[in-house]
């Protein structure tokens, strides 16, 4: 059985949103139920977030952001990104979930986590905050993993949504492999295939768009056909997973028809891919007994794959 890190923090429950708004601590509570309910609680290694320092942040974000957000009261940071007076501090420990497994997993003390954090990180540009998205968590982790030794990163992001932030962050880096798979056309439009990186990046983007009513069979083929290969042609040192469960069929923000079977089979073909250690961090998924179902899912097979 693998050792299997979980990162959480009560302090993600205090990033409060307006009542309309589909990113609510509830989401954390559906997932921390789901794994108590289950015999996987006792199984893991708990593991307290570190609050990530400013000098972390600036490894992926611009000094002028980082100030703006240092110096912003509440309110939008753009026509969906909200702020209230605990937010800094949540996105602080939701950067330093990533970094914390990082640290961990370098030192042998863990070899796959999972980082149940809020707010989410990959709509966030180096410059910008956007799609509930404040600071952006596994593009600040993967520059730490390298930081610290991990040369070659690997990022994978099944969200419904593509991660801009993240693309835009490592479009001209041919050490950070970024693969996404993603609902298009949909929020916020970027992610073609045609994108596939800029300069020394380029062939180091690798963008699959998902038609709406897509399904297991259409995923699986991605993530058991084109996944392992592209995993050993880079020859990764660290993976990282930006994990959206608004995959879901039964998720609101989306029309993508994933199951049960088939958030396990991504997971299990992910992790079967590597050897090397496997971070996941959460980021969509809105369907409350969805996104538990699929964290639990993910975390069985994070043991045993």
């Amino acid at each position: 059985m693998h050792k299997v890190g979980f990162i959480y923090d009560d302090i993600f429950l205090k990033h409060e949103t307006p009542q309309w708004h589909p990113e609510t601590s509830e989401r954390l509570i559906s997932i921390l139920n789901a794994l108590k309910n289950s015999n996987l609680w006792e199984k893991l290694i708990h593991i307290r977030p570190r609050r990530a320092d400013y000098d972390d942040i600036a490894l992926a974000h611009t000094q002028s952001y980082i100030e703006t957000i240092k110096n912003f009261k509440t309110g939008y940071l753009d026509g969906d990104t909200y702020m209230s007076k605990e937010s800094l501090g949540a996105a602080l420990y939701a950067v330093g979930s990533v970094i914390e497994a990082v640290e961990k997993c370098k030192s042998g003390e863990i070899n796959r986590a999972f980082c149940a954090v809020r707010p989410p990180g990959h709509h966030a540009e180096a410059s910008r905050a956007m799609g509930f998205c404040i600071f952006n968590n596994v593009a600040v982790g993967a520059r730490y993993a390298q930081k610290i030794g991990y040369k070659k990163v690997f990022i994978i992001d099944f969200d419904v949504h593509h991660g801009n932030g993240t693309q835009h962050i490592f479009e001209s880096d041919d050490t950070v492999f970024y693969f996404s798979t993603h609902q298009y056309p949909h929020y916020p439009g970027t992610g073609r295939e045609s994108e596939r990186g800029i300069g020394k990046g380029e062939g180091f983007t690798y963008n699959v768009t998902m038609q709406a009513g897509s399904g297991d069979k259409e995923y699986l083929h991605i993530y058991h056909g084109i996944v392992p290969g592209l995993m050993r042609n880079f020859w990764p040192d660290i993976v990282l997973v930006s994990a959206g469960y608004d995959i879901r069929r039964e998720d609101p923000l989306s029309s993508i028809r994933i199951s049960n079977e088939g958030i396990r089979g991504i997971a299990h073909n992910i992790l079967a891919s590597t050897d090397k250690p496997v971070i996941f961090a959460l980021e969509g998924g809105y369907d409350l007994d969805a996104l538990g179902e699929s964290v639990r899912i993910t975390i069985e097979e994070m043991m045993r794959s």
